[in-house]
């Protein structure tokens, strides 16, 4: 029996994203229709004069949010807006959702109430419609899975492998931010635990606490772009950090890149409360995730177009097939861009 348990494999040594690679590397497709499987924020499916987009994203209680700390009406909205944001990272303005949650039975009637009135909020601002689910028990807290889709024309849809030698690499937004609002809470937290009278320290901190408890998905980007009569070459959404999600984009394009750190967009809270933590305001941006802003590659000759929009940052560029993914301090020195951002398996 030893002999044959050592033969196993720990999935958390592949990471989230070996083990996505693992489980669908002998993934066919059968239907003409099926213009892109896996590997993008979304599935695309051709309708004939468009296409559908389509993704599905879970939150699981202790492992994506702590309910100690996150508010259940937050939390639906917040189930809702990463889903969305995988939609707008394909160019494609989301539609229509479904919700399936499980549920143990610490959850009151009221509880789900208050967990619906945050997704349905997000329905109305988002102008999609909530068009089924599903319900069961859990023995282990909450579980909420959120499918979404929408529609576009063909040539709107941009994927993560389009990125060319050349290429300048573009933000929405600003990132980190949602990193340091966990920071704060996992600290109120053990400072709660140890003395459930203290009251938590929250003061000043409001738009990094909303932009972990209550992210808004850059729906918004598609038209911003269109405004600006510019095509992204590829794009994806940060949800795993900027170099993660960087990474993703250079290795299924088969090209390198240089990110300049000096040129991440970082609020002014964000490199305050960093600091205060003892942390590298651009370690946070790189690696920390959830900021749900939109990364995206274009062509040299729009930069005329966006240079002068306050909505996005050049952070860099991109290299010849085969050359290296670089991060530039801001010092100068050169090194090997690395994705240490969120892993759900470990």
């Amino acid at each position: 029996m030893e002999t044959q348990n050592a033969s196993l494999t720990n999935i958390d040594s592949l990471g989230e994203f070996g083990l996505i690679e693992h489980l669908t590397k002998h993934n066919e497709t059968r239907h003409t229709t099926t213009v892109k499987s896996v590997g993008d924020d979304c599935a695309i499916i051709d309708n004939g004069n468009n296409i559908t987009a389509i993704t599905t994203d879970m939150l699981v209680e202790n492992v994506h949010f702590d309910l100690i700390y996150t508010p259940l009406k937050h939390l639906g909205y917040k189930a809702v807006a990463v889903n969305l944001s995988d939609i707008a990272a394909m160019n494609v303005t989301p539609t229509h959702i479904t919700v399936s949650i499980a549920l143990s039975s610490k959850f009151t009637l009221e509880a789900v109430e208050e967990l619906y009135a945050g997704i349905y909020l997000a329905c109305e601002k988002y102008k999609i419609d909530l068009v089924g689910g599903d319900t069961t028990t859990s023995l282990s807290g909450l579980v909420i899975s959120v499918t979404a889709w929408g529609n576009a024309q063909k040539d709107e849809v941009v994927y993560r492998n389009g990125a060319q030698e050349n290429d300048l690499i573009f933000v929405s937004g600003d990132l980190g931010a949602a990193y340091l609002g966990l920071q704060i809470l996992e600290r109120e937290k053990q400072i709660f635990l140890e003395n459930s009278k203290t009251q938590p320290d929250l003061e000043g901190n409001d738009y990094l606490l909303q932009r972990l408890l209550k992210p808004e998905p850059r729906t918004d980007v598609k038209d911003m772009l269109h405004q600006l009569n510019i095509k992204p070459t590829a794009m994806i959404d940060i949800s795993d950090g900027l170099s993660s999600e960087l990474l993703h984009i250079c290795k299924q394009s088969n090209v390198g890149c240089n990110l300049y750190e000096e040129k991440i967009p970082l609020d002014p809270t964000t490199i305050t409360v960093a600091r205060d933590f003892n942390l590298d305001p651009s370690v946070c941006a790189l690696n920390g995730g959830e900021d749900y802003e939109l990364l995206f590659t274009l062509s040299m000759n729009d930069y005329d177009k966006i240079k002068g929009s306050p909505n996005f940052t050049a952070i860099g560029n991109i290299t010849a097939v085969g050359t290296a993914m670089n991060l530039i301090s801001s010092s100068g020195v050169i090194t090997p861009l690395i994705a240490q951002g969120w892993n759900a398996l470990s």
